[in-house]
């Protein structure tokens, strides 16, 4: 089921859009308060707030309408080479919904703001440019909100120049199972600490998975109940122990997940097996 997101706009002060202190690491970008995504890099994106048109980095080819928006990945340098005319922004990778090595291929795309998706980025970002610096501080859920929008129109981009890489999503799909595998036992195994290990968003994490017919939490389940079915055969352990062991905290949860599965409960599966043994 495909969650639904909103995207409260900002409202727009009078003032204009504030800088961040010289001190901050950003520089001249937008500050968001973006939760801990990895270190693979970076999408700068600037929005013309302006009133007159713009030449992005001198490039006629990327001649900015008031609105305009302009992405990429490889450098950064032509979103430092303008004043206040352009509302600029940095977005981890691990927040959008394609794989870094996708991410790194985008050049600097330039997006009409009067359409379409782009046009409501367009607004979103402008008025949130004109935000006290300190409400974006600590607006996490803003954040939030933002990535999930830019990751909707990177995804946009991504399908227009035909660069999402479906070997590469497999590669990463493989990667992740296994990583599951070996962590099936953590208590503290999520979709939150899984993607955070593949520098992924969860919203990616999730779309990987779907994309081969099952989910996150269904596939972490199916495999651990797969591994207390093989350990209730081959050992004389408790079943609450063995439940607990892989990760089901109730052991009348798991009794009534094993017999869905199994058609046995887990106690005359381990009856069964030990007298065929």
């Amino acid at each position: 089921m495909t969650r639904a997101t909103t995207f409260p706009l900002p409202e727009i002060p009078e003032q204009k859009p504030s800088r961040p202190a010289a001190e901050n690491d950003a520089g001249p970008f937008i500050i968001l308060p973006w939760p801990a995504a990895g270190d693979d890099g970076h999408l700068w994106l600037a929005v013309n707030v302006s009133a007159e048109p713009v030449l992005f980095n001198g490039d006629s080819a990327l001649r900015m309408e008031p609105g305009d928006l302009v992405v990429g990945a490889a450098s950064r340098a032509g979103f430092l080479a303008h004043g206040a005319e352009l509302a600029r922004f940095r977005i981890p990778f691990g927040l959008l919904d394609a794989s870094a090595a996708d991410l790194r291929t985008v050049p600097y795309t330039r997006l009409s703001g009067r359409s379409g998706l782009a046009s409501l980025v367009s607004q979103f970002l402008t008025a949130l440019a004109g935000t006290p610096l300190q409400q974006r501080r600590t607006g996490g859920r803003l954040a939030l909100n933002t990535a999930d929008l830019v990751a909707l129109l990177v995804g946009e981009v991504l399908q227009t120049r035909g660069t999402r890489s479906a070997p590469a999503g497999n590669d990463l799909l493989a990667r992740i199972q296994c990583h599951i595998e070996d962590n099936l036992t953590d208590p503290d195994l999520s979709p939150e600490s899984i993607a955070r290990a593949h520098h992924i968003s969860v919203r990616y994490l999730h779309k990987l998975f779907q994309s081969g017919g099952t989910t996150v939490g269904a596939w972490i389940r199916r495999r651990r109940l797969d591994a207390c079915r093989a350990e209730l055969r081959g050992r004389r352990r408790s079943v609450a122990a063995v439940a607990h062991r892989w990760g089901f905290v109730s052991p009348s949860h798991f009794s009534r997940l094993f017999r869905q599965t199994y058609g046995l409960t887990p106690s005359e599966w381990q009856a069964t097996a030990s007298a065929d043994s």
